[in-house]
């Protein structure tokens, strides 16, 4: 639940260190080869929910456009959260 997605944000916190270039595409490419394969299962028991924190512009905004069109369908959900200075306007097409 969201209890959790909480608990681990607030674990995950503390432990990460933030930094460039922001390239997300691979990441939501490896969660989505994860969520795919979840879906050929018979089950299709698991949702995934893939948070990407980032304090800067996105620097592969191409890529992670293509990537999330690719992940739209499978079961998942991809949340972006700008943290920060940066000029995070571009991010709002995603």
């Amino acid at each position: 639940g969201i209890q959790g997605v909480v608990e681990s944000y607030q674990s995950c916190l503390p432990k990460i260190q933030l930094y460039g270039p922001t390239n997300v595409a691979p990441i939501i490419s490896k969660v989505a080869r994860v969520a795919a394969h979840e879906e050929r299962t018979k089950e299709a028991s698991q949702y995934f929910i893939l948070l990407i924190l980032t304090d800067g512009v996105v620097t592969d905004m191409a890529d992670t456009r293509e990537a999330i069109v690719r992940a739209s369908y499978l079961p998942m959900s991809i949340i972006i959260v700008g943290v920060g200075n940066a000029d995070f306007t571009d991010m709002q097409i995603l």
